[in-house]
């Protein structure tokens, strides 16, 4: 008998090769041979939707040049685990950082894989309750690569089971609960909203809509899906972004060592630019 699984799709390894291939060109990220399984099935549901019955098929339709299926793909590929404070240490650093600052002058912050906005909202609630106040001088832009996503942090929408590790009180002053056909879930208040701004970015683009001198950057277990010729790119076009003392925010399992003509740990997965001149 076989050990291959049985597919709804042919699926050869030339077409995970070729898979691999585009996406890495197209957003940076590296799949192993262990993620063909993976690959097969969510670029499967993607022969569904457009009816087309072959890989090749699939394959050869997006090489000849289809913005939009090009766009359904590269959602398809990527990957939205997140969470309101995940990572709890980094929005006490944040806020450390936010007292530090103080309200002297505007405060620009980038959430530069924010997924479903989670992170990006605990970043505006850190601001919130730094500064005491809904009217404080942080402004936060808030990107990610999958445009449904963006759509869902823009709405600021969630499951009522998503904010259950945080206390009543803080949910109150930052959602509204839903009520009737609403029931279950929460909606984030305006006046948290109104401190984000999103946008798509690629970051694998040659240019960015980021203005200059931020005060931190957050990305966050994205740089484990790229490939270090890759990561090491993308750093070393976020270090000019940031003012001398700004900060980096990486993911628990991420180490940037090599990029150290860049940055420099600081702990706790936070990295601070390598001073260069002309740096404010």
């Amino acid at each position: 008998m076989s050990d291959e699984p049985v597919r709804e799709f042919h699926f050869t390894t030339q077409d995970f090769q070729l898979i691999s291939k585009l996406i890495h060109r197209r957003a940076g990220i590296s799949l192993s041979e262990s993620k063909q399984e993976l690959v097969y099935s969510r670029v499967a549901r993607r022969l569904r939707a457009t009816g087309i019955k072959t890989f090749a098929e699939y394959l050869q339709r997006l090489q000849r040049g289809d913005p939009a299926e090009w766009e359904e793909f590269t959602n398809s590929l990527t990957t939205n685990l997140t969470s309101f404070f995940r990572e709890a240490h980094h929005f006490q650093i944040l806020a450390d950082q936010l007292r530090k600052l103080g309200k002297v002058r505007p405060v620009e912050l980038w959430c530069s894989a924010c997924s479903t906005g989670e992170e990006a909202y605990s970043m505006a609630m850190t601001a919130v309750d730094t500064y005491g106040s809904f009217d404080n001088p942080v402004r936060i832009v808030a990107s990610d690569l999958d445009t449904k996503v963006l759509e869902t942090a823009r709405i600021g929408r969630y499951k009522l089971e998503s904010v259950a590790r945080m206390t009543a009180q803080q949910v109150d002053k930052f959602f509204v609960r839903g009520k009737g056909e609403d029931a279950g879930f929460v909606q984030v208040r305006p006046e948290l909203q109104k401190m984000i701004v999103f946008r798509r970015v690629n970051l694998l683009d040659a240019a960015w809509p980021i203005r200059e001198q931020l005060d931190a950057i957050f990305c966050r277990n994205v740089m484990i899906y790229f490939d270090k010729a890759t990561q090491l790119a993308v750093l070393k076009k976020f270090a000019p972004l940031l003012r001398g003392d700004g900060l980096l925010f990486a993911g628990h399992s991420e180490n940037f060592y090599h990029a150290d003509a860049y940055f420099k740990l600081r702990g706790n997965t936070v990295y601070e630019p390598v001073a260069r001149p002309g740096a404010k």
